[in-house]
């Protein structure tokens, strides 16, 4: 199997109540949930000026992986990023704070909801949102294959409310990969090569 096969499949996993993997004690939300903080120079900076938004995804992906490293005890690898959205630019001297946590567990993946937030380094101004990301991780073992994953136990009014919307988007990232797996199965079935 292919490595993204292999992705493919552990992001297939129904919730941990379907398979029953209770025997797997739950960790709260807080338990994993983690900020990490960069200040954006120079270095970070696009032909426009503003801090390139790829240097903004690597800190997603980075809080994220803690995060999913942290619920599921070991070493998790990055499935997806679903809906990274760009709110405001960050500029040199920005101080940067990306909040990632778990926002709902099946049995070997987890998706884990990330805000990036964004203030002067030299002033006492609020933070203000300036993107979001929703990232899949599958959890591994040594040898890369898919292994079980602690449910996530979401403690306040708000985890509740992301676990929720958390099942709705991996409704839709299922149905469109099957709808996009049909599609491609007739255009073949009919000869055409892409």
């Amino acid at each position: 199997m292919s490595p993204r096969h292999k992705v493919e499949a552990m992001t297939d996993q129904a919730s941990v109540a379907e398979f029953g993997t209770a025997d797997i004690p739950g960790k709260p939300t807080s338990a994993s949930r983690t900020t990490l903080s960069h200040i954006m120079t120079h270095n970070d900076t696009n032909l426009l000026g503003t801090v390139h938004g790829g240097v903004i995804m690597k800190l997603v992906d980075d809080a994220a992986g803690a995060v999913a490293g942290r619920h599921s005890g070991g070493p998790a690898v990055t499935a997806s990023m679903d809906e990274m959205a760009f709110l405001e630019p960050v500029r040199v001297g920005d101080l940067v704070h990306v909040k990632a946590q778990v926002n709902w567990t099946g049995r070997t993946s987890m998706e884990v909801g990330v805000r990036v937030l964004a203030e002067r380094w030299n002033e006492s101004t609020p933070a203000t949102q300036v993107g979001s990301a929703y990232l899949v991780f599958a959890a591994v073992d040594a040898d890369g294959r898919p292994r079980a994953v602690p449910p996530v136990l979401p403690e306040t009014e708000q985890d509740k409310r992301r676990y929720q919307e958390a099942q709705i988007r991996r409704t839709h990232r299922l149905a469109r990969r099957r709808a996009i797996k049909e599609l491609r199965e007739k255009r073949a079935a009919e000869g055409f090569e892409d």
